[in-house]
């Protein structure tokens, strides 16, 4: 009798100690993620003790492992370092956005795991790595033909039309590029790495910040000079990864040159010289569409146009992919180099944050907060 009352107190201590641990990081929300919390050692037991054999991945603020929970789902784990502030932030930041998202296109969030040494968060696990493995890896074994190619733009296209229309919250990605889209078995494309985005209000047009975050290459002119941050944003990183995706080169971006577009502008040549086709990825050889490879070029070239006004809408994006008959506006010229104004914050931020290895399924960058507007 002694024994079961001292087992209870023990337990309700527990509980008291992770309930006041919740308290302190998320505030009134906890009652939003309280039920996806998982007990440590749950999560030890699936990732044998964060063992070597399971580590997939490592980022610069922790490692991923996979893991088998006790049902046999796979998981992958997500472990921030414990002296990494920036991976606190992150770590509240992605919980309190992804755990109200659900979408095909966007990787499945599960759970998480804090108390006072640790901070994990728990995903699906997606078994393809990410697309910047397929694209850029001049070791992979499997070339994407052009179909699953063009499944996967289709697919990113609407995973990113969920965030900005159809999901109870508005959501300005910010971090959009191959390495932070995964592809399950079947080729299928899920959106990843939440730790920079941002919520705005259902009708707001932009929004502004003096921490410029992300990835040169794929942030847009307005964002990386200004802190000038919207829907086109996201768009523009969109069209970089369809160019990307079509050539099989990577948009190297450099804010010491200043030249932030170099794939853009050998695309660009190729449009005006009516060579369109000779940037397509010389790997594919003759088994795609031309009329699909064209509209997705001149696709690609309107959404990194640099009047933000000019780039298309996710939705009229989506609308362009489904349907060959749908008239596209011509382009202007895109913008190849960015303004001597670049923000020097945009340059410190950008050179410390982690673009993804082969063989990390997760993109780990700085972050900022977001707040929260519901629909």
């Amino acid at each position: 009798m002694l024994f079961t009352f001292w087992y209870y107190l023990i337990r309700r201590k527990i509980r008291k100690n992770k309930r006041t641990i919740l308290q302190e990081n998320f505030g009134q929300e906890i009652s939003t993620i309280e039920s996806l919390q998982f007990n440590l050692p749950i999560i030890e037991a699936a990732t044998n003790n964060f063992s070597h054999d399971n580590k997939i991945g490592k980022g610069g603020f922790g490692e991923v492992y996979k893991g088998i929970l006790y049902d046999g789902q796979s998981i992958a784990v997500k472990r921030l370092s414990r002296n990494s502030r920036q991976g606190i932030q992150e770590f509240k930041n992605e919980i309190l956005l992804i755990a109200k998202l659900q979408h095909r296109n966007l990787v499945a969030f599960i759970g998480f795991c804090l108390d006072e040494q640790e901070k994990i968060l728990i995903y699906e696990y997606v078994p393809n790595k990410s697309l910047d493995y397929f694209l850029f890896d001049t070791k992979q074994e499997k070339v994407l033909s052009w179909s699953e190619r063009h499944k996967i733009i289709v697919g990113i296209a609407q995973g990113i039309v969920y965030l900005h229309e159809h999901s109870r919250l508005k959501v300005i990605h910010r971090d959009l590029k191959p390495s932070n889209v995964l592809l399950d078995e079947n080729m299928n494309p899920k959106i990843s790495d939440f730790g920079l985005a941002r919520i705005v209000e259902i009708d707001q047009e932009e929004e502004s910040t003096n921490r410029i975050i992300g990835t040169y290459g794929y942030m847009s002119p307005e964002y990386a000079m200004f802190g000038h941050f919207s829907e086109k944003s996201d768009v523009y990183s969109f069209g970089v990864m369809i160019l990307e995706i079509i050539s099989g080169k990577k948009n190297k971006g450099s804010h010491e040159s200043r030249i932030a577009d170099s794939l853009i502008k050998f695309v660009w040549r190729h449009q005006k010289d009516e060579t369109t086709l000779n940037t397509l990825d010389s790997k594919l050889r003759e088994n795609y569409s031309n009329i699909e490879v064209m509209r997705c070029i001149q696709i690609g070239i309107l959404c990194v146009q640099e009047d933000p006004d000019a780039r298309p809408t996710m939705v009229e994006i989506v609308s362009y992919l489904r349907s060959h008959t749908i008239e596209l506006p011509p382009p202007q010229e895109p913008t190849f180099h960015l303004s001597r104004k670049i923000n020097p914050i945009a340059a410190h931020e950008s050179s410390s944050g982690q673009d993804g290895s082969n063989s990390i399924p997760y993109s780990i960058n700085a972050l900022s907060i977001s707040e929260f507007y519901p629909r």
